[in-house]
């Protein structure tokens, strides 16, 4: 029969063996001891919590993405779109995360979310399609100001996709096409300029030396027969035959 001193030994092992908690490297212990946090977070590695009087809270020290359902904006100028994005946000002070918040996840979520629906209803469409960078930069401040309480660091807020209704997608689709048109027609217009330019020197050389017209004259002769064409038919200036014609005495 096992004697009452063997069963309290058997008792102590098992308790001091149920009292060894291992943490991770990237995990971390807030110990409650009789209802008062300690001073410290234990871990990592090998730590004793000694049930009733010690709870201990996990938090974990990765980097967590949590991503933002798509929220229902009205912008600046009243257009209507849905927005989603996606936060990256680690723990940096354990304690503060257990103890200022309740769900420190959730919190963040919650935060996420109306920040993003108000700080995109400040702004215009085109702000909010062309300036992604500066706004991610924005969100990213006002949701880590106020999750700085809680030990916990925003790193990165990055808009993943701005739904469009389907009259506001013809609508800008009709104004890149306008503005591709506008700029085709200043680079023709630019061409057309730079090319009198360049016609108007060149007249200006030509006209100082006859004999530079001909040579311009047979050499688009020497072009047009290239073509094969069985006939040519051109106009013979004057300067070619005044040279055959009898000077007026």
């Amino acid at each position: 029969m096992l004697t009452f001193p063997v069963i309290a030994v058997a008792l102590i092992v098992l308790y001091l063996l149920n009292s060894i908690k291992i943490l991770r490297e990237y995990e971390r212990g807030v110990i409650f001891r009789l209802g008062r946090v300690l001073s410290k977070p234990k871990g990592p590695g090998l730590i004793f919590v000694f049930p009733p009087i010690d709870r201990m809270v996990r938090v974990s020290l990765r980097i967590v993405v949590m991503d933002i359902p798509p929220q229902d904006v009205i912008t600046r100028d009243n257009v209507s779109v849905k927005v989603n994005a996606v936060v990256y946000f680690r723990v940096m002070e354990p304690q503060n995360a257990v103890l200022e918040v309740q769900d420190f996840v959730f919190a963040t979520s919650q935060l996420a979310q109306t920040t993003l629906r108000s700080v995109l209803g400040e702004v215009e469409l085109d702000d909010l399609l062309s300036g992604r960078e500066q706004l991610n930069m924005h969100l990213q401040e006002i949701i880590d100001k106020h999750t700085d309480p809680w030990g916990i660091k925003v790193q990165l807020v990055e808009m993943k996709h701005v739904d469009l209704p389907d009259n506001m997608v013809r609508a800008i689709a009709k104004q890149a096409e306008a503005e591709r048109e506008r700029r085709a027609k200043v680079i023709h217009a630019e061409g057309e300029f730079q090319a009198a330019d360049k016609l108007r020197k060149a007249a200006d050389v030509i006209s100082g030396n006859p004999q530079a017209l001909q040579l311009r004259f047979l050499g688009t002769l020497s072009e047009v027969a290239t073509e094969k064409n069985s006939t040519i038919i051109f106009p013979i200036p004057l300067d070619l035959i005044k040279a055959f014609m009898p000077e007026n005495k």
